[in-house]
This record gives structure tokens, C-alpha cells and sequence, in this order.
């Protein structure tokens, strides 16, 4: 089975509103139902699962309910930052699904994901037991210790920026949670960074500048243009 665990814990503090970035509505539709709607529509996504900031939870299935997300099968609790979050949605699924089961974490927040990003990252990981959608920099990347100047570099050539999703088999997700909580890593970023922090190789697929994450009011601007132009793959006539 291959799941789709969307993290919507987070509140969004960044973007100064009173709702959850998540469940914002942008051209009439929530933010999630955007993303819900991609892994839905994939034919190789057998589920979704949902990890859910507290108090929204009814929200989300009425939303499910509303716009057709049949795939939704579970619905977890957030946790007090990302890592804690996809702990508790890999832990959740644990207790229903098998170890081999194919999981694609992805930021509820990342709305235009493709079909394509979604079929790489399920071929990737399968064919090496991960996979981190990925773009080139193309910036220049410059060194600092003080947020304020650069002294040094860094080539860009060597750099790659993470995206979602970012896919592994059920049974490793947990095992790197497990070994986290031994290892005292309670704040990692990402799966990606989780694995990499604990000595695992991770794999890359294919990302795109357009799955852009949805974090302050000027890429919600940026969302808005993108769909105007009707570049998604997901857009409706």
C-alpha cells in the first residue's frame, strides 16, 4: 500500500492570521483541500492520512466530506513541532499498517504538488528506500555567523533544496523516530534531515520551483498567480 501522510500540524505563525495557513481559502477552497486533492486524484495513492493541528479535525473531514476526499483513512493528532508531528503519524499508521507499506510525507502547506513529483518519489523509494523531492540552487549561497555579513561561499553545485514529498517505507519512518527519542533528537526539520542526522543516505526525486510551500503572505500572492495562469497539473477546466 502506498499512503499519503500530509503534516497539518503546524498554526502558521508566520503568516499573521488568525486561521491555520492550512485551512486559509484561497479562490474559494482551503489551502489543504488543494493538496488533498492531488494525492487523491493519483492512482498510485491507495490512502491518505492526515496529521491534524488540535480543534480543526471536524473541519478537515467536513471538508473531505465536501470535496470528494474518499482516500482520507486516518486523521492524527499534531504534535509541538514537525518532527513530533510525523512521529505521530507514522506512529498512528504503525497500528494498521504493514512495515513495508510506502509512506509520502508531505507539507499540507506544498498545495500545487504534481502528479509527476508524486509518481518519482514513489519509484524512487521504492527503488532505494527513499526519496526527497528535490530542486537545483540556483542562488548564489553565501556563509555568515552573524545573519549580518559573508566572508565565504558556498558552490551552489553541491547544494541541493528539499521539498516534499519525501518518501520511505513505513517501517524505516519508525525506526528513525525510535531512534531519534534515543539519540535526543527532538527538533529535526524534516525526514530527510532526520535520516541524514542519523547516519542514513537519503535519495533524491524529482521536485519543481512551482511546489512551492505556502509560509508568508507573499507566497500566497505567488499561489494566487500561479493559478490564475493555470499552471497545476490538478487545475479544473
Amino acid at each position: 500500500m502506498t499512503i499519503a501522510l500530509i503534516i497539518a500540524g503546524g498554526s502558521g505563525t508566520r503568516m499573521h492570521q488568525d486561521i491555520p495557513k492550512q485551512f486559509l481559502t484561497v479562490n474559494d477552497r482551503p489551502v489543504i483541500v488543494y493538496t488533498l486533492e492531488a494525492f487523491q486524484r493519483h492512482p498510485e495513492i491507495d490512502a491518505i492520512a492526515v496529521v491534524c493541528i488540535e480543534g480543526w479535525e471536524q473541519v478537515l473531514r467536513a471538508y473531505a466530506a465536501q470535496y470528494g476526499i474518499t482516500k482520507l483513512k486516518w486523521v492524527f493528532p499534531g504534535g509541538e513541532n514537525g518532527q513530533a508531528s510525523i512521529r505521530s503519524g507514522v506512529f498512528g499508521l504503525e497500528q494498521s499498517c504493514k512495515a513495508e507499506d510506502l509512506v509520502l510525507v508531505h507539507d499540507a502547506i506544498r498545495p500545487l504538488v504534481s502528479a509527476e513529483i508524486i509518481s518519482d518519489c514513489i519509484s524512487k523509494a521504492r527503488r532505494y528506500g527513499s526519496a526527497i523531492a528535490t530542486i537545483p540552487c540556483a542562488e548564489a549561497m553565501l556563509e555568515t555567523a552573524d545573519g549580518e555579513t559573508a566572508k565565504a561561499s558556498y558552490p551552489r553545485s553541491q547544494l541541493r533544496r528539499t521539498q516534499t514529498p519525501q518518501g520511505f517505507p513505513l517501517g524505516k519512518l519508525c525506526a528513525l523516530h525510535r531512534k531519534a527519542a534515543q539519540a535526543g533528537i527532538t527538533d529535526s526539520i524534516a525526514s530527510c534531515t532526520l535520516a541524514i542526522e542519523l547516519g542514513e543516505e537519503v535519495h533524491f526525486s524529482a521536485g519543481s520551483e512551482k511546489n512551492i510551500k505556502l509560509t508568508t503572505v507573499e507566497d500566497i500572492d505567488i499561489f494566487k498567480a500561479l493559478l490564475m495562469a493555470g499552471k497545476s497539473d490538478w487545475q479544473r477546466d
